[in-house]
């Protein structure tokens, strides 16, 4: 072949592995960006005697704490997908994944949205510190699929008014928000439940705005 044929097959090869490499596996015709880093955690706001952050892992590890502590996202979110991993160590302790979430004021409490972890919550959705209940609970399905001191994957899914979970590829919720009051926006949250010492490790977090974000608190 001649040379003009030569330039675009090499032009192909290098273009490629960064093309594919910005999306995520599981959906290559989307782009998600990544909100953990190596050791960095400046796009994060907490306590780092609990959290921590190495090799792109975000670990939160608690001796034992009186009241739920969060790391939470500096960027506030609207419509989006979130993906990431998960590892309770030893199965043991609570914790979970808020979003669409506010800090309380005077106090280590988000409000919000909270994509539940351990115990008997595990893929549930709760809405911690205001209506304080099991929005939608997981099927029995999720103890096939669920790695209980394993890595997991969940997914997080919020437009409008509609919420999805789904663990390991199973879809555990499916909630539609009824009450306008409800906030559609907010903080993303890693949680360190209350209680025994426990430690929860999270990775490959990243996120892809469906329509928008605005600047966090």
């Amino acid at each position: 072949m001649g040379s003009p044929y030569r330039w675009f097959v090499t032009t192909l090869l290098v273009i490629l592995p960064v093309t594919l490499g910005t999306a995520d596996p599981a959906d290559p015709d989307k782009t998600f960006t990544s909100l953990a880093k190596g050791s960095d955690l400046s796009q994060w706001q907490g306590d780092f005697k609990l959290w921590s952050a190495r090799n792109g892992v975000i670990t939160g590890k608690s001796p034992g704490i009186k009241h739920n502590d969060f790391l939470t996202s500096r960027e506030s979110y609207e419509d989006f997908e979130l993906l990431l991993e998960f590892r309770l160590h030893g199965g043991q302790g609570n914790s979970g994944i808020q979003f669409r979430s506010r800090r309380a004021p005077d106090s280590t409490a988000v409000i919000g949205y909270q994509a539940d972890i351990g115990q008997k919550y595990w893929g549930c959705l709760y809405d911690e510190h205001r209506r304080r209940k099991v929005l939608a609970q997981a099927p029995s399905e999720l103890s096939k699929v669920l790695k209980k001191s394993g890595w997991n994957t969940y997914r997080i899914r919020a437009e409008g008014p509609r919420v999805t979970l789904t663990v390991n590829g199973l879809q555990t919720v499916d909630y539609q928000e009824t009450d306008t009051d409800i906030a559609r926006s907010g903080i993303i949250a890693l949680q360190i439940h209350s209680g025994p010492a426990m430690q929860i490790d999270f990775r490959n977090i990243r996120i892809r705005k469906l329509r928008g974000s605005r600047p966090g608190p």
